[in-house]
């Protein structure tokens, strides 16, 4: 199964991080020396995603004009010498077309991606949520592609999480078909842990069919009336098989400013060029005298 885009739902207003997301998109608030969805669509091309439709609000212009190629911005680069900054720049720029649609009204993940319809079309495709941040080499995206070669049909990717804290995500109810591949039963959306199937919680990424805009369609409003992608998915399982796949890898969620330090500082541990000076600043600060009152 060959697939060539990847839809990333960048609509929400990031009230978490507000007050500064009142200006900034809470996509382009950085971790370590570059913005979070720069993180996810770089893992799109590592994957061989070529066209990549980005999903907006109105006030995020700013995530558009990120990945605009910037003469001026690369001749300062290039006066500067800082050559890798520059090549990565251009490989964002050139690998793929970024096309933009903009959701009007917040309605929910669901609603997001199917304001997508027009431009995915009739093919299979990818979502990647820019909160979930994973570091590992292959990227998830990469590690589902591969699992999509074994198995036909929709694959989310999903992970162990505390039975404390399943109530915060959607809950697969899996059959294992080999390590760490199941298929699919259920879905259901933040359960209770007494009653959740498991404690298998999808992380923010998808290979999906085009039947699920269909079922979105027929989607109704649930909480805060959104349209909540699971419940797209069980209606697309009365029609055929989902499957999901355990990555390899650290997630870092970045919904919150606490997961976006932490993912900040977990890169800047693992790169090479850094994790000396974080350690030694991660030192400093453990024997400095705090005032926690």
């Amino acid at each position: 199964m060959e697939i060539k885009k990847a839809v990333i739902p960048a609509a929400g207003l990031g009230t978490r991080f507000f007050p500064i997301t009142k200006s900034v998109p809470k996509e382009l608030l950085p971790i370590l020396d570059k913005p979070a969805l720069h993180y996810v669509v770089a893992e799109a091309l590592d994957a061989g995603i070529t066209e990549i439709i980005i999903v907006t609000s109105p006030g995020k212009e700013a995530i558009e004009h990120y990945f605009n190629c910037s003469p001026n911005f690369e001749e300062h680069l290039e006066k500067n010498g800082d050559e890798s900054l520059l090549l990565e720049m251009r490989r964002l720029s050139s690998m793929a077309d970024f096309r933009f649609v903009t959701q009007y009204d917040a309605l929910g993940l669901g609603h997001a991606v199917l304001v997508a319809k027009d431009m995915v079309g009739c093919e299979p495709f990818a979502v990647m949520l820019p909160d979930d941040i994973v570091r590992n080499e292959p990227g998830l995206l990469s590690q589902l592609f591969d699992a999509s070669q074994d198995l036909n049909g929709g694959i989310l990717a999903v992970e162990q999480v505390s039975w404390e804290d399943v109530g915060r995500y959607g809950v697969i109810d899996p059959v294992e078909i080999y390590d760490k591949h199941y298929k699919i039963r259920n879905l259901v959306e933040k359960p209770m842990p007494s009653k959740a199937p498991s404690n298998l919680a999808v992380v923010g990424r998808y290979i999906l069919p085009p039947e699920i805009f269909a079922h979105l369609e027929r989607t109704d409003p649930g909480a805060n009336g959104e349209i909540q992608l699971t419940d797209g998915l069980v209606g697309l399982l009365t029609e055929q098989e989902l499957y999901a796949c355990e990555f390899e890898g650290f997630r870092y969620d970045c919904g919150t400013p606490i997961g976006l330090l932490k993912a900040s500082l977990g890169f800047g541990l693992s790169h090479g060029k850094s994790h000396l000076n974080v350690r030694g600043m991660l030192k400093d600060l453990n024997s400095a005298e705090v005032d926690l009152d």
